[in-house]
């Protein structure tokens, strides 16, 4: 790994180019290669269902095996970049135990956008409160919605509409792969998250995040002076999305109600 020169918690300066994030991540080596795929068409806002009544909708995976292993192939390929940075492993443990838990769902739903990975869901629909009272199933579904067959209740509709939405308007604007590496680091390097300890250092690496971002969309893209708006746009629709609802629908069909978070951390530290 790189050695990390100049990375203190002290002062916020962004060393432009010469900073070591900054060349890291305008390197291909961080960046997972991908094929060159037809653009597909952004979907039209007006388009979308209307979420009106869809609260009790529900969704699950139709292929949940093969879904899941592609999910855990992107998020053994997320946590490789994550160690490759050497301003993340340079950070406080605590530090970087808290992006990780922060990070790793929108940095999962980002590598699958960049792997294209699509799936399929079927819809379900949970029982009105008449319906529960009159059929007696308040007793049968909590009793589903309680270890392992939790999984089977799906997640919300409208929270699969969110990542599907994102997905597509990923593949629309056809983000490249260094663009998918800036984008990573923007989503790595959370200032917001409670309790870090180099508070001030992230802030600076999320703002070269951004910059590297921005140089590398006006001199590819010239032509086009919307884009790196339209990438700013993914970027809050990604953290809009919930973690909960990631580990529900692409890890609990398989893995059951073991915690996500104690899978990362043995994954990433081997503990």
């Amino acid at each position: 790994m790189a050695a990390l020169e100049g990375c203190r918690c002290r002062g916020t300066t962004i060393r432009n180019n010469n900073s070591i994030l900054y060349n890291i991540l305008k390197s291909d080596s961080l960046a997972i290669p991908q094929e060159e795929q037809p653009q597909l068409q952004q979907q039209d806002p007006r388009q979308q269902p209307c979420s009106c009544g869809s609260t009790r909708r529900r969704g699950v995976l139709r292929s949940p095996q093969v879904t899941c292993k592609a999910a855990s192939a992107v998020l053994v390929k997320t946590l490789r970049f994550v160690k490759n940075v050497p301003c993340f492993r340079e950070l406080p443990e605590d530090d970087q135990l808290a992006l990780i838990r922060s990070g790793w769902a929108p940095l999962l739903v980002l590598g699958l956008a960049q792997d294209r990975v699509d799936f399929d869901t079927s819809e379900t629909v949970e029982p009105s409160m008449l319906q529960r009272i009159l059929t007696g199933v308040p007793d049968r579904h909590s009793e589903l919605l309680t270890g392992q067959n939790r999984a089977a209740a799906g997640v919300s509709v409208v929270d699969i509409e969110s990542i599907k939405a994102f997905l597509k308007t990923c593949w629309s604007v056809d983000i490249s792969t260094k663009e998918y590496a800036y984008l990573k680091g923007a989503v790595l390097f959370n200032p917001d998250v409670e309790g870090l300890r180099c508070l001030h250092y992230i802030q600076s690496l999320r703002r070269e995040a951004h910059q590297a971002l921005n140089e590398h969309v006006r001199l590819v893209h010239r032509e086009d002076t919307t884009r790196f708006a339209k990438l700013l746009i993914a970027l809050s629709m990604l953290r809009a999305i919930s973690p909960p609802v990631v580990a529900q629908l692409f890890f609990r069909p398989v893995i059951g109600a073991v915690n996500i978070e104690e899978v990362l951390m043995e994954m990433f530290y081997g503990k």
